[in-house]
């Protein structure tokens, strides 16, 4: 936790012009990825994310015989209205579920725009986080310094979930299976993953944050699991699969490496920094990695957050 908190006063004190999307102007669109299976993306998100800049938060909905599921409730309430909207122009079947990936709030915030018969489902450390008065004013005071006031974040109530997943739960939307699966840290304690398997269709949430170039974000630590984690994602997709990641256009799983490989180059290097004596300050400057270069955030996110972050776990240890 005195990691994260570090990370967040580090972010937190950081000018607003750095953040490059606003919820209060971002517009989803829906994008077909199986039968039935859709990803809502940020328009204009896939030229975004080639040109390496940040974009909001992607999600998803399932359409099976009987009911829908969403995949994140996203930011505020004006963006979940806007997922809804855009379940409404392909089905009138119900809402019945919403899934969140994390307790972050732009993947988490709008579960309190839902119906109540509306069931949400989450990781238990997820529900121990939004639950939590205290924790979710913090968070929400962060969020807003973040990205402004008067985008929606004010007005957002904690809402937990009805069914808790800390393994594996499978939901029947009537002829359309959808599998949500915790397999251990990934960036936080209690992601979230969703796979529809007869479309092959994967939603990852921020362990993979979008694709190449942008880099994982470490501000809960836990660099080395996240490693573990991930490749067992990736081991476990088969090569046609579609994945949705946190926050960018649909990618398929060789697009992963990109992550899995960044991280693990982090820690080799901050391994030899150590090893030669280099304190924190001079390894930030030591560690270009300009392989992995090319995200708008590089030097806030590589130098200000993961360099910290790795230095400090492999220096505990």
């Amino acid at each position: 936790m005195a990691l994260f908190v570090f990370l967040l006063s580090t972010l937190t004190s950081t000018a607003r012009a750095d953040v490059v999307w606003d919820p209060a102007s971002t517009n989803l669109e829906r994008q077909q990825v199986g039968q039935g299976v859709y990803a809502l993306i940020p328009q204009g998100a896939a030229e975004a994310n080639k040109k390496g800049y940040p974009v909001a938060t992607s999600g998803g909905f399932i359409v099976g015989e009987y009911s829908v599921l969403v995949v994140e409730s996203m930011i505020n309430k004006a963006l979940a209205h806007q997922v809804m909207a855009l379940v409404n122009e392909v089905t009138k079947k119900p809402i019945r579920y919403v899934v969140n990936t994390s307790y972050h709030g732009d993947h988490s915030y709008g579960n309190y725009a839902f119906s109540q018969d509306v069931t949400i489902i989450h990781h238990p450390k997820t529900k121990a986080y939004i639950g939590n008065p205290e924790i979710l004013k913090a968070d929400k005071a962060f969020m807003i310094q973040n990205f402004g006031a008067n985008v929606g974040i004010e007005e957002v109530v904690g809402r937990t979930a009805d069914i808790l997943v800390d393994d594996h739960v499978s939901i029947d939307l009537g002829n359309k299976e959808v599998h949500i699966m915790h397999w251990g840290f990934a960036q936080t304690p209690g992601d979230l993953f969703v796979w529809v398997p007869d479309d092959k269709v994967f939603w990852t949430g921020n362990p993979l944050v979008a694709p190449p170039p942008a880099l994982p974000w470490l501000l809960e630590g836990g660099h080395r699991e996240s490693i573990a984690t991930m490749k067992k994602v990736r081991a476990f997709l088969p090569s046609d699969a579609t994945v949705v990641p946190g926050h960018g256009r649909p990618m398929q799983p060789e697009e992963m490496d990109f992550t899995i490989q960044y991280l693990e180059t982090l820690d080799n290097k901050v391994q030899t920094a150590l090893a030669n004596g280099l304190s924190l300050e001079q390894t930030q400057q030591s560690l270009s990695m300009p392989t992995f270069k090319g995200y708008a955030l590089w030097d806030w996110v590589h130098t200000g957050v993961n360099i910290p972050s790795v230095y400090q776990a492999l220096s505990a240890q």
